[in-house]
C-alpha cells in the first residue's frame, strides 16, 4: 500500500463518516438497533481514519528521513487513538 492508496481509503473513510452523520439526524432513535448499528459503525470508522492517518505519518516521516516507507506499519487502534489531527 503506498501513500495515494492510504489518501484514497482516508477519503472514502471520511465520506463514510459524515453519511453516517448526516443520517443521525434530530430527533429519537431509529426503531430497532438501526441507531445503535449506526455508531458502532462511526466507531469503527473513525478508529479507521486515525490508524490511517496515523500510517500515513509514519510513512510520510521515512521518507523524509531517507528509509523505506515500506517498512512503516499499522498500529492498533488503541495506541493512536486522540491523535491530534
Amino acid at each position: 500500500m503506498d501513500n495515494q492508496d492510504i489518501l484514497d481509503r482516508i477519503r472514502a473513510l471520511v465520506a463514510e463518516e459524515h453519511r453516517l452523520r448526516e443520517s443521525a439526524g434530530p430527533g429519537p432513535g431509529d426503531a430497532g438497533g438501526a441507531d445503535e448499528d449506526r455508531r458502532a459503525r462511526l466507531r469503527r470508522v473513525e478508529e479507521d481514519l486515525d490508524r490511517c492517518w496515523d500510517l500515513l505519518r509514519q510513512r510520510r516521516a521515512k521518507e523524509h528521513a531517507g528509509a523505506d516507507p515500506g517498512e512503516a506499519a499499522a498500529r492498533p487502534a488503541n495506541e493512536v487513538k486522540g491523535y491530534r489531527q
